[in-house]
């Protein structure tokens, strides 16, 4: 008989998290219990997603979230997915939504965790079938158990956090999580129903060739980027821009590049949320060798003041990073001796 007829299948996610249970002995459990949560409201938003055409769930909501952005259907499905998985769970006492204004308390008061999310990233894209995702934030509560989560207990930076990820659905279905023991992914098999490890201890490269960024603000950036665009092409880099932050970086996370989302004339202090997106990644990134920053500085020692903060973001490989930040230092250097002058 062929051997190979019955190969097996891979180690599945609820394995790998149980056998990785013994890094977390303060959790006794339950945030293993918090992934496999999230694991599951992950299928059930990719059931949503692939179906999506054929219910009429595509196309704007009609209403506008916090960040006045228009509402897709599948912005507001996916958003109820998570926080009604989060809080059967029972391990989440407080949830952060970029789709909610507000803190959501789960009623769970002796939860131990907060979750920060972006249940669809990437949503504009979702009437043309291109790849969008989902990112997530862990954290241990600061305030008393028995008691609703605080705003103290959201507004911790990023090197607070205990575990962060993010799923991809595209050609596949991926999640890619780290618990800060390195960065490890999964491939979604629709046919079992169940997500098997296909990229154990990622690493991305320390440097590479490619640079995601939207160069339609070209005018309105900082000098120091354009300085950094203009480097890349004289260097014969390949642009890449996708417009799903979660593809965008989880194609430079496996083959090498940089992703860049500057401030703006029109969004003088960047585009993106901290506590939602930049710190979720930042973690990952780090984790698997590369760099975080905000063009100066490390994002996750930013200290977040609102919960719907926005900042600019350099991530991957960590030589790209340094060479954004040291044309940024350049530019700066530069206009302050012209005005010293």
């Amino acid at each position: 008989m062929n051997d190979k007829l019955a190969l097996p299948v891979g180690t599945t996610l609820d394995r790998f998290i149980m056998r990785k249970q013994e890094d977390f002995p303060f959790a006794t459990g339950e945030l293993s219990q918090l992934l496999r949560d999230i694991a599951l409201a992950a299928k059930i938003v990719n059931r949503e997603i692939n179906r999506a055409g054929l219910i009429d769930v595509t196309g704007a909501y009609g209403q506008q979230n916090v960040q006045g952005e228009e509402q897709q259907k599948l912005d507001v499905i996916a958003n109820i997915r998570f926080i009604r998985a989060l809080r059967n769970g029972g391990e989440v006492c407080t949830i952060i939504s970029e789709e909610e204004d507000e803190i959501i308390h789960t009623g769970n008061n002796k939860g131990r965790y907060i979750v920060a999310i972006d249940p669809l990233d990437g949503s504009s894209n979702i009437d043309v079938n291109v790849s969008i995702g989902t990112i997530f934030s862990i954290y241990r509560r600061l305030s008393e158990s028995g008691e609703e989560g605080t705003m103290e207990d959201c507004l911790q930076n990023g090197t607070h956090q205990i575990a962060a990820g993010y799923i991809v659905y595209g050609s596949s279905t991926m999640l890619v999580y780290t618990t800060g023991h390195g960065v490890n992914g999964f491939t979604y098999e629709p046919s079992l129903g169940e997500f098997f490890l296909s990229h154990p201890n990622m690493t991305t490269p320390k440097t590479g060739t490619i640079y995601s960024c939207n160069e339609g603000g070209y005018n309105s950036f900082p000098e120091g980027i354009k300085n950094y665009l203009s480097f890349c092409k004289e260097s014969g880099y390949s642009g890449r821009y996708i417009g799903s932050l979660v593809a965008d970086f989880h194609r430079n996370l496996i083959k090498g590049g940089v992703y860049i989302y500057p401030a703006t004339a029109k969004s003088p202090k960047g585009k993106l949320r901290l506590l939602y997106e930049c710190n979720s990644l930042a973690f990952i990134a780090e984790q698997a060798g590369g760099k975080a920053s905000d063009g100066t500085g490390r994002i996750m020692e930013i200290e977040p003041t609102e919960l719907h903060q926005r900042s600019s973001l350099v991530i991957g490989s960590a030589e790209m990073v340094d060479k954004v930040e040291e044309f940024m230092k350049a530019s700066v250097k530069a206009a302050d001796t012209v005005t010293a002058n």
